[in-house]
């Protein structure tokens, strides 16, 4: 499978400035790819001059509130007017673990906001830019947790299972065009020590999907250019996630997360 590099492009990524978004930018610079990052405070400055240092490409950050319409179409429009976009990376996202009826309406919305409404504005404002490059690609970050409803986590699993949704549709809408979709479905991530042991504590489940980000963000690369349809990362668990019913996996799952509620309280 061929890569079609187009020189003096840009890659967006979104939630670059740390963990899965940083690689995931790191791995596009690798490639030759100037960025543009979106992040929150002072480190995605931090991140675009290391990127400048190490890649010797240009990165361009920008702080925005991805949770609000306004800056999400204010900076789309600013894209538009001053870069050519052929990589759009819909990393950024939001979860947590919460009884449902004990969550704040600003937990909630925080991560519908981030994890649904921003993936369809951000693609739906960059995809005319996408579209008149000669080859264009979207890579949307879902999770397994897409595939199996989830007590006490609730609202995450089903805004990833939008992201899955929407970017298997809106693939085939553009079917014929010069624009890729990719969606991948990571499972648990080693951003951190403290997380990671929090995975590990889990079970056997944990340590079966547990992968460094840098892992996961090259492999995600390099399929994304493929123009692959559905980026995994464990197949045998990707395997079980689909073809388990829900009514043994839910209950199953939804107990292992709240007793790690009950640990933390």
């Amino acid at each position: 499978m061929s890569e079609l590099f187009q020189e003096n492009t840009y890659a967006v990524v979104t939630g670059a400035s740390r963990g899965l978004g940083r690689d995931l930018a790191f791995a596009l610079s690798a490639r030759g790819y100037h960025t543009i990052l979106v992040g929150t405070g002072e480190r995605i400055q931090e991140v675009c001059a290391e990127i400048r240092k190490r890649y010797h490409t240009e990165s361009a950050g920008y702080a925005v509130d991805l949770s609000k319409e306004d800056e999400v179409l204010a900076f789309a429009a600013e894209v538009n007017a001053k870069y050519e976009v052929s990589v759009l990376v819909n990393n950024a996202g939001v979860g947590g673990t919460r009884g449902f009826a004990d969550a704040p309406v600003t937990y909630l919305d925080n991560i519908i906001n981030l994890n649904v409404r921003c993936v369809a504005l951000l693609t739906h404002e960059l995809l005319p830019n996408l579209l008149r490059q000669p080859k264009g690609h979207i890579l949307n970050v879902g999770s397994m947790a897409a595939h199996t409803p989830t007590g006490f986590k609730t609202v995450y699993p089903a805004s990833k299972s939008f992201v899955l949704s929407f970017s298997l549709g809106l693939r085939e809408e553009l079917r014929g065009t010069p624009v890729t979709v990719s969606v991948c479905s990571p499972g648990a991530m080693a951003t951190n020590p403290e997380v990671t042991a929090r995975i590990q504590r889990q079970g056997v489940l944990g340590r079966l999907t547990l992968k460094s980000t840098s892992h996961i963000a090259r492999k995600c690369v390099r399929q994304m250019l493929w123009g692959k349809r559905l980026i995994v990362f464990t197949p045998v668990t990707y395997l079980v996630s689909r073809l388990v019913p829900n009514f043994i996996k839910t209950p199953v799952l939804s107990r292992i997360v709240r007793r790690e509620l009950r640990q933390e309280e």
